[in-house]
């Protein structure tokens, strides 16, 4: 088991591409823990910015009576990748992991596997 300290470090350190990572509160906005980022990229403000994503994908998918969990959410940008990844473990309900990778270093697919294999260790 890992701690959000560490989940943090591993992501970065494992998974091709990673140039920063979070765990946010999706029901405060509030990252609980961050690292990465850069003086253009405050990761803070990505966070907060990120619950408002995670918030209206919930709420469409209660409007359509969608009965699913959401296991990632990806967004491509011209040179980014984001990737969203809420928690399912125990105690981790309202919480996500929140990944930016480079576009042109990043694999997606082992990006997810990675950052599965991060949070099923992480323990809240």
């Amino acid at each position: 088991m890992s701690n959000t300290e560490t989940a943090l470090k591993d992501a970065l350190s494992t998974i091709e591409g990673a140039t920063g990572a979070a765990l946010v509160d999706y029901t405060s906005g509030m990252a609980l823990g961050t690292l990465g980022g850069s003086a253009n990229f405050d990761l803070n403000v990505a966070a907060a910015g990120n619950t408002d994503v995670v918030r209206a994908k919930l709420r469409t998918m209660e409007h359509l009576g969608i009965q699913d969990e959401i296991e990632d959410i990806l967004i491509t940008l011209g040179t980014q990748y984001h990737l969203i990844r809420l928690l399912k473990s125990r105690g981790g309900n309202g919480l996500f992991l929140y990944l930016v990778l480079d576009s042109g270093r990043a694999n997606l697919a082992m990006a997810r596997h990675q950052l599965r294999k991060i949070e099923a260790e992480l323990e809240i």
